[in-house]
């Protein structure tokens, strides 16, 4: 599998586990929405997959410039 895929010019990672049941792969997605996720599920030969982004919102830098 894929670590990453793109959906509609969007970069999403693959969250690592293969699902047997599409309903797990659907809560799992549902969780990961809940989290403030943009998920995408993929099904192939009876395996399932939960694909994930999130958009950067902000940027915290530490410390004195350079």
């Amino acid at each position: 599998m894929q670590l990453s895929r793109r959906f509609e010019g969007k970069k999403f990672m693959w969250d690592g586990v293969v699902y047997a049941d599409p309903k797990q792969a659907h809560e799992a997605a549902q969780k990961y929405q809940a989290d403030g996720f943009q998920t995408q599920l993929i099904s192939e030969e009876n395996q399932h997959y939960v694909f994930t982004r999130r958009e950067i919102k902000e940027v915290v830098v530490e410390g004195k410039p350079a």
